[in-house]
C-alpha cells in the first residue's frame, strides 16, 4: 500500500514540476566594464557602490502567473552581497507595493564571482507589456565589474536600503544597468525569441525610457511569444571589448535562456567599421570571408540545440561622422555578407533589413525616414519597420 501511496505522490510532484513553463521574458546581455582611460567611451556607472539601493526598471514581453529575477556578477572577480532585493510593478514616478525577493529562502544571498544569481520564483501574476522595478541593497563595497551599457532606460541609485520606498526623490540617475540581467516568467504556453546583435538590437537612437527598440517593438507585435534582447552596443561577432565576440558568448546570451526556440541575429557592422577607426586604429580591415566563418559557427551552435536562427542583412552606414569608421571598401564587404546571408540557404530564414532601411537613389546611406539622425543606427520609425518586418518573417512558421 505504502509503495501505490509513494507512486501516486511521485506523480502529482512530476505533473506540477512538468505544468511550469519558465520563459525568458526581458534580458539586458551583461558584459565586462572596461577602464575609461582604455577605450573613447566612458561605461557612465560608478566604479563600485556600497550601502546604497540600485532600482532597475525592465518592460517585461510575455507575462505570466509567477517570476524570477536573475542578477548577474559574470565578469566580477569576487563575490557581491545583496543584502535585500524587492519586485514591485513601476508606476512611471513611483513603484507599487513591492513583494521581497528571496534566494534559497532566504532575504540576503552572495552573487558569487563570475555568476548569475536566480531568485526563487515570485508569487506575482504579471501580463504582457507591463513595467517592472527591482531593487537591491548592496550593504558591502560591489564592484561594478559587469554591467550593461546601452540600457536606453534611467535607472535610480539612491542612498541607503530604500528597496521598498515608492519614490526615490534624491537619487542618482543610472543610465546603464548595474545588476539587473533578466527577468523570466512562469507562463501559461510558448517560448522566447531572442534578438541578438549590437547597438542597433540594443536600441541607440531610440527615445530612451520609451520602449522603443526593435525587440520592444516586436513584442508588441508577437502576442504570446516571449522576445528578449541579447543586444550590447558595440558587440562584435569577432573582436572583443563593448562585449566579448559572437560566438563566445552566444551560448550564454541565446541558448541558455529559458524557452528559446529562435534567434535572430543582427551583428557584423562594427566588425566591418571599426577597423582603423577611433575605436581601433591598429585592428587590420575586416573580411567577408572571416565574417561569413563565423556566421556559421553561431547557425552550428543553434542548431545543436534545435533552436531556429534567422539572419539579418547588415545596414547601410555611409555619413556615419565616427572618424574612419565609414569608406567605400568597408561597405563593399558590407555588401559581400548581405549577398552571402541572402543566398547561401545557410539560415533558416532572412529578415533583409539592408533593402528594406536603405535609400534607393543611393544605397549605401539609409533612408531619412528611418534614420536616427547619425547615419549608423535607425529611429523609432526605422525601429518600428525593422520589427514589423521580423514579426512578417517569423510568422511564416
Amino acid at each position: 500500500m505504502k509503495r501505490y501511496v509513494f507512486a501516486a505522490v511521485f506523480a502529482v510532484v512530476v505533473s506540477a514540476v512538468q505544468a511550469e513553463n519558465w520563459v525568458a521574458t526581458w534580458q539586458a546581455s551583461p558584459h565586462a566594464a572596461w577602464g575609461d582611460q582604455f577605450f573613447v567611451l566612458p561605461t557612465g556607472v560608478p566604479a563600485a557602490l556600497e550601502r546604497q539601493t540600485v532600482r532597475e526598471t525592465a518592460r517585461i514581453s510575455v507575462g505570466g502567473r509567477r517570476v524570477r529575477v536573475v542578477l548577474s556578477n559574470r565578469y566580477g572577480a569576487q563575490p557581491i552581497v545583496i543584502g535585500e532585493a524587492r519586485i514591485a510593478r513601476d508606476l512611471g514616478d513611483m513603484a507599487s507595493a513591492d513583494i521581497a525577493l528571496t534566494f534559497g529562502g532566504q532575504h540576503g544571498a552572495v552573487i558569487p564571482a563570475g555568476a548569475p544569481l536566480v531568485s526563487d520564483a515570485v508569487e506575482m501574476p504579471v501580463a504582457a507589456l507591463e513595467k517592472l522595478a527591482i531593487s537591491v541593497y548592496l550593504p558591502e563595497r560591489a564592484p561594478l565589474a559587469t554591467f550593461h551599457w546601452g540600457a536606453q532606460q534611467t535607472g535610480r541609485i539612491a542612498a541607503g536600503n530604500q528597496t521598498a520606498a515608492a519614490t526615490l526623490p534624491d537619487a542618482q540617475a543610472l543610465h546603464g544597468r548595474a545588476l539587473l540581467s533578466a527577468i523570466w516568467v512562469d507562463a501559461a504556453a510558448g517560448g522566447a525569441v531572442v534578438a541578438f546583435g549590437d547597438s542597433i538590437t540594443d536600441g541607440n537612437g531610440s527615445t530612451p525610457d520609451a520602449d522603443r527598440r526593435w525587440p520592444d517593438y516586436l513584442a508588441a507585435r508577437l502576442h504570446g511569444t516571449a522576445i528578449v534582447n541579447a543586444g550590447i552596443s558595440g558587440a562584435r561577432l569577432l573582436g572583443n571589448r563593448m562585449g566579448v565576440n559572437a560566438v563566445a558568448r552566444f551560448e550564454l546570451d541565446v541558448l541558455s535562456q529559458p524557452g528559446v526556440h529562435t534567434a535572430i541575429v543582427l551583428i557584423g557592422i562594427n566588425d566591418i567599421g571599426w577597423p582603423q577607426s577611433i575605436f581601433a586604429p591598429h585592428e587590420p580591415l575586416m573580411t567577408a570571408d572571416r565574417m561569413i566563418a563565423a556566421y556559421r559557427q553561431l547557425i552550428a551552435q543553434a542548431h545543436a540545440r534545435k533552436v531556429r536562427i534567422i539572419g539579418a542583412t547588415l545596414l547601410p552606414f555611409e555619413g556615419t561622422q565616427i572618424d574612419g569608421y565609414y569608406t567605400p571598401a568597408k561597405d563593399a564587404v558590407r555588401r559581400q555578407v548581405n549577398q552571402w546571408i541572402r543566398e547561401s540557404r545557410e539560415f533558416d530564414a532572412v529578415v533583409d533589413l539592408d533593402a528594406l532601411l536603405r535609400d534607393p537613389d543611393q544605397p549605401s546611406r539609409m533612408q531619412q525616414r528611418y534614420d536616427s539622425g547619425d547615419h549608423l543606427h535607425p529611429g523609432d520609425a526605422g525601429y518600428e519597420a525593422i520589427a514589423a518586418e521580423a514579426a512578417r518573417i517569423i510568422s511564416r512558421y
